[in-house]
């Protein structure tokens, strides 16, 4: 039960994260379309977001997790501070250096990610001056990672799930400010919505050190040193960047290749963002509080717990992931003219990322279950096989996104992205099964097959929904086609109910039976 409430905890703060970073889509959307400026603002913003998540979030969910971790478990509260404070003179002075060399060599960095620039030299020199604005939030969002490995290691997960709503608070009110001001798409609109970045990584370590400070927890600050705890963190977080990063790595070859289309860097980048949102509400959830557990249990010699708890992880993430995946291949036309299609985002912008959607959602299921999987080798400080699997992942995207792009275009690139989730996924897995670290039991032998059902009937509701929702979804009023949007979500969340007990998946008549003869307690 603490294992699932701790799922809702961070799974509900990442889905009020989505939400609003949904809302400061949909500005950017209406202020900046998918044009030029559009382009070199994502390609900023994804840059130092692919360094994040590869250096910071990747190499610390899978290394600094399961050391700090055992220094909490074998040197307590003192040894786990100097540990502390070792990582973070050398994570500190590493990240400084590589943003001011980030900073120099920006033109370099901006070429490989997003070469085709280069013939729009304009939106080439755009893209340089956001990303220099925006680079500095690695630093902040790095410390982040760091002050959250130790929240969650202490079972604290709420405040570092939170940390990304600051952000898109922080842009939606630059955007509102972008509105209020009725700029146009140019420099000055592109070097707000940076700043705005900038701005909201300070403003999320802020929170984030707060929160340590309430939890009692001090680091102590050293000078930089090569200590055996920071070799080992170096020796397992290497491996971890790519394992832990494997699909920002994708998703940045991806935009390589798009940049030489124009309009394909919006078009990726939107269907992204709606695939991203039942991703990133289970998919970190499974991430962050899955491997804590496990790093413990297996600590402690616990064997078949962790085991029990790979199976209700893998449970919980296909329950909510299976129905989101229908959805999308279901309504994805829907949802995308909905969410988008308004101002400067065309019809012909609403139907290039309804294409690229289909694609991302095929691989749905495989980017989840690789958070369910991935913690299984971490917990036991192996990060050099999902590295090599990570590896294989690339080849099979990198190979897949040159043959599919040249017949079709960006929506090529988002299959190959999908075909590769699905080959590392299927690896890790395997490997798992093969040394004996996962098995499924009778209980998740049962549901999923069960799961599978209950999600493709409720694709049937939603296919009649969308039906006659039809002309209130397609009505001028924009709250009248959100209200619709939101009524066939609804829907489709009551049918799928209705189909998981109808199925036998859970009892949730019993559930609700059981809460109302609940008796509140008695006053004495």
């Amino acid at each position: 039960m603490s294992l699932l409430k701790n799922f809702a905890t961070v799974g509900g703060a990442t889905m009020t994260s989505r939400l609003l970073g949904f809302l400061r889509d949909v500005m950017i959307a209406a202020f900046v379309g998918a044009g030029p400026v559009a382009d070199a603002f994502f390609v900023a913003f994804r840059l130092p977001n692919l360094f994040r998540r590869l250096f910071a979030e990747g190499a610390f969910n899978s290394a600094f997790v399961p050391l700090f971790a055992r220094a909490v478990e074998e040197k307590g509260e003192t040894g786990a501070r100097q540990f502390a404070g070792e990582i973070l003179a050398a994570l500190f002075w590493t990240l400084v250096i590589i943003t001011a060399i980030a900073e120099i060599a920006m033109p370099a960095l901006v070429l490989v990610l997003a070469p085709g620039f280069l013939e729009d030299p304009q939106k080439f020199d755009l893209a340089v001056l956001l990303s220099r604005i925006t680079f500095p939030y690695l630093l902040c969002m790095s410390l982040v990672a760091f002050l959250s490995g130790i929240l969650n290691t202490f079972r604290r997960f709420a405040a570092a799930a939170l940390a990304p709503v600051v952000l898109n608070v922080v842009m939606i009110g630059v955007l509102a400010l972008i509105g209020a001001l009725d700029m146009v798409p140019g420099t000055a609109l592109g070097a707000v919505m940076a700043s705005g970045v900038a701005l909201a990584g300070v403003a999320q370590l802020a929170l984030l050190f707060f929160a340590v400070r309430h939890l009692g927890f001090s680091v102590p600050l050293y000078r930089p040193r090569l200590t055996q705890g920071v070799r080992r963190l170096w020796w397992l977080g290497v491996p971890g960047v790519v394992a832990g990063g494997v699909t920002q790595i994708n998703i940045a070859v991806g935009t390589i290749i798009a940049s030489a289309q124009a309009g394909a860097v919006s078009y990726l980048y939107y269907a992204d963002r709606i695939y991203q949102l039942p991703l990133g509400v289970v998919g970190i959830a499974i991430g962050v509080v899955l491997l804590p557990d496990l790093a413990r249990q297996l600590r402690s010699g616990r064997e078949d717990v962790a085991l029990h708890t790979q199976n209700r992880a893998m449970e919980f993430a296909l329950a909510l992931t299976l129905p989101a995946t229908v959805a999308l291949i279901v309504v994805p036309t829907e949802i995308v003219s909905v969410l988008f299609q308004r101002g400067a985002f065309s019809t012909a912008d609403g139907e290039a990322t309804t294409a690229a959607l289909l694609a991302y959602a095929i691989g749905l299921p495989a980017f989840v279950l690789n958070k369910v999987f991935s913690p299984g080798f971490f917990a036991r400080e192996d990060t050099k096989t999902p590295m090599w699997f990570a590896g294989a992942g690339m080849v099979v995207n990198v190979a897949g996104a040159l043959a599919l792009a040249p017949f079709l275009a960006h929506v090529g690139i988002a299959l190959a992205t999908s075909l590769a989730g699905w080959v590392n996924t299927l690896l890790l897995g395997f490997t798992l099964w093969r040394r004996g670290h996962f098995r499924l039991d009778a209980g998740a032998a049962k549901r999923l097959p069960l799961l599978c059902l209950a999600s493709v009937l409720m694709g049937f509701v939603l296919y009649g929904g969308a039906l006659s929702l039809a002309s209130l979804l397609a009505a001028p009023s924009l709250l009248t086609r959100f209200s619709a949007l939101a009524l066939l979500v609804l829907v489709g969340m009551a049918a799928f109910a209705v189909f998981v007990q109808l199925t036998g998946v859970v009892d949730l008549k019993g559930y609700l039976g059981r809460a109302l003869r609940r008796k509140p307690p008695s006053v004495t």
